[in-house]
């Protein structure tokens, strides 16, 4: 694919811009942001450690349950040298499942959409503890197909990344001198417990290369991508309101 993505400039224009948005927005604010150990919050953590300084950048960690990556999190926000709190969210997920069951037939995409959104209420439970404003960790690739949990990963009050596809994330990630374990960590959904790819039916690679160059050479492919963006575009506008107009 080509790329003409200068990962220098464009870092430095990220660090800025989180500086402005802060000035303008909370000058003496933390930025609070779910770690995943994924390249996405990954990144977004390194840019805001450069903008702020790593005292006002606080990682929240979520395992349901067991996590089997959560060590690199851990990594993560000890390599960056930020405050992090982990919070098990399994005693919610379960309770509110339990009552959900009791009443009504769950469907899988409900279960799978839960943990994402109860990530989200905890990490604005945290910020506005601690004097935050959350950051949205969301890429372009993800938000182009819908790959996102509304009011869940998709929120936030801030987002340095989502103008940018999944292959400059990672070209941003190593500017920023980010252990590889970090950026190219294969990514996984944390709800089903596949990969993005294999949610998706197709690759990263594939889906950057549509989007910037508008090319895919597979056409079931393109089809497929054409119709994820067009079914999901309300996920990425606000919500509609009836205009009333007073007579």
């Amino acid at each position: 694919m080509k790329n003409n993505f200068n990962a220098e400039k464009v870092k430095d224009d990220i660090i800025e811009w989180i500086r402005n948005f802060f000035e303008h927005n909370g000058k003496d604010c933390n930025a609070v942001l779910g770690i995943s150990g994924g390249k996405d919050s990954s990144v977004c953590a390194a840019l805001c450690v450069q903008a702020l300084g790593k005292d006002r950048v606080i990682g929240v960690l979520m395992p349901n349950g067991t996590q089997t990556d959560i060590d690199v999190a851990r990594d993560l926000c000890s390599f960056l040298g930020i405050r992090s709190y982990e919070i098990n969210i399994k005693d919610a997920y379960e309770g509110i499942i339990t009552k959900l069951h009791s009443v009504l037939q769950t469907t899988k995409q409900t279960e799978y959409n839960l943990p994402s959104r109860l990530r989200m209420a905890t990490v604005y439970a945290v910020s506005q503890s601690l004097n935050g404003r959350v950051v949205n960790t969301c890429n372009l690739s993800e938000d182009w197909v819908g790959y996102s949990t509304r009011y869940g990963d998709s929120v936030g009050d801030f987002s340095p990344l989502s103008r940018l596809t999944v292959t400059e994330v990672k070209m941003l990630g190593k500017e920023l001198g980010l252990p590889s374990k970090f950026v190219d960590k294969t990514p996984i959904d944390g709800l089903c417990g596949k990969t993005d790819e294999e949610n998706l039916g197709f690759t990263y690679a594939v889906l950057d290369r549509y989007i910037r160059e508008g090319v895919c050479e597979d056409e079931k492919i393109k089809e497929i991508i054409d119709t994820k963006h067009k079914n999901n575009l309300f996920k990425l506008e606000l919500m509609p309101i009836f205009e009333y107009k007073p007579e």
